[in-house]
């Protein structure tokens, strides 16, 4: 069988969807130097049986192998790779949307595991991991020399323990952070209600997806009633995931058009993937907000959203992931991950090594609110008019005494604290900001006609 994936090279989650099953290979192309094939073939055989027979210590020919299937794979791109029969079933019960691990998306960069995105809520998460942070040592052990598999598999455990990460961030020195171990549960779509917003935030695109997005959908609906302005669609640190779950997300949205196209090395192998008509949010306006750890089925949606000028794409540049990998079972062996084909976005854009550009760049930031010089008013001046409304003219509050303001309890100074060290997510302010501001335009425009 091969299976179809959209995703960043995960360590800890992989996501798989079955496509369509198949016999044994077979090359479409009847290959020109045969004579040179087999004897590059008989110059492994050689270089296999004077390892097997002379190394100074026995190794299995089974190590031998697939360190050598593994060797072949990674050299050809960062997501293709061989998994053993172990690492397979792993992959398979990831798919479903629960493992067990550190809750991480990682690829492999210069020989580190590099941080894509932690899943929300889990022990990664929790403990501080964040985008773009390399992995160096596991336990004190340096990973250099590990595949991405063996790295993987070293992060993974006994539910329950704990493993000592070493972490270089970008601006601050190499430091160790323990993370605890545990199954991970994903619950790919989450919603809140932003006053009369719809806020849906997808971790990942797992096999519930689609159900959990229509299904949290008909909750804001019914929550916030007619008033509803729009809703925002959160895809930061969204790693990827299934190939049909972005579609079906995408075509949530549209009415119609195509979706994301795949091209592989044989023009009629071309496949193209078309919105049905449909559209859950009912014509309302969508932000969707991205940034560096969006990848892959993240920017798929992203891409025709924007492409169709159906969302307005906020964030920051996305990570730029435009491969395809299917994964080929091995009878009895495992299965490979291949990259098989580039995807493009409905404009015909390949965003592979490029990512989206969001349409409104928005860095996340803090801000903080300065105390504004004091001012006086027009109804502060001497013998100033009145409304004209019947109403007396009322002072202004820098004119009027300042009460003395009574002790409060330590209790609501803390709370107080709280509020003000809580942290603001700027990105998503702004995407909330936008949505009230064109319902604003757009409820005056209907008065106005």
């Amino acid at each position: 069988m091969k299976i179809r994936i959209v995703m960043a090279s995960a360590a800890i989650a992989l996501l798989v969807s079955p496509v369509f099953a198949v016999g044994p290979a077979q090359s479409k192309e009847d290959p020109k130097n045969d004579a040179d094939t087999y004897r590059l073939l008989n110059l492994f055989g050689d270089v296999f049986e004077r390892v097997r027979s002379e190394y100074v210590e026995a190794p299995t020919d089974e190590d031998m192998i697939e360190a050598a299937i593994s060797g072949m794979l990674t050299s050809l791109d960062p997501h293709s790779s061989y998994m053993n029969a172990k690492s397979f079933r792993d992959m398979q019960v990831n798919t479903r949307g629960e493992f067990g691990g550190l809750g991480i998306q990682v690829t492999m960069e210069q020989g580190l595991v590099k941080v894509i995105s932690p899943i929300d809520d889990t022990p990664a998460f929790r403990a501080g991991i964040k985008p773009s942070d390399l992995i160096t040592h596991l336990d004190g052990k340096s990973i250099q020399g590990l595949t991405l598999n063996q790295a993987v598999d070293k992060m993974r455990g006994k539910v329950g323990s704990d493993l000592k990460l070493t972490i270089i961030r970008e601006g601050k020195e190499p430091f160790d952070v323990t993370v605890t171990r545990a199954v991970i549960k994903i619950t790919s779509v989450r919603s809140r209600v932003e006053k009369k917003i719809g806020y849906l935030r997808i971790t990942q695109f797992n096999e519930q997806t689609d159900i959990g997005l229509k299904k949290e959908m008909a909750k804001l609906r019914k929550e916030i009633g007619s008033d509803i302005q729009g809703y925002v669609l959160d895809l930061r640190n969204n790693p990827g995931g299934l190939l049909d779950q972005s579609i079906a997300v995408s075509d949530a949205f549209l009415e119609k058009g195509e979706i994301v196209s795949t091209r592989s090395r044989l023009p009629e192998d071309t496949q193209r993937f078309n919105a049905r008509p449909g559209d859950l949010a009912k014509g309302l306006p969508i932000v969707v907000l991205v940034n560096g750890g969006s990848a892959s089925a993240s920017e798929i949606v992203a891409g025709a959203l924007q492409d169709h000028r159906r969302a307005v794409i906020m964030g920051t540049k996305s990570f730029g992931k435009g491969s395809v990998q299917t994964i080929m079972p091995l009878s009895g062996h495992g299965a490979m991950r291949l990259t098989t084909a580039r995807y493009f976005t409905p404009s015909g854009r390949s965003i592979q090594a490029k990512g989206i550009d969001p349409d409104i760049e928005v860095k996340q930031s803090r801000v903080e609110a300065l105390e504004a010089p004091k001012r006086r008013f027009e109804s502060d001046l001497r013998n100033a008019l009145d409304n004209g409304d019947g109403s007396k003219k009322k002072e202004s509050e820098d004119a009027k005494p300042k009460a003395k303001t009574p002790d409060v309890s330590k209790k609501d100074g803390a709370d107080k604290d709280a509020k003000k060290d809580a942290p603001q997510d700027y990105q998503l302010a702004r995407a909330l900001d936008l949505l009230r501001g064109i319902s604003l335009f757009s409820s005056k425009a209907v008065q106005t006609n």
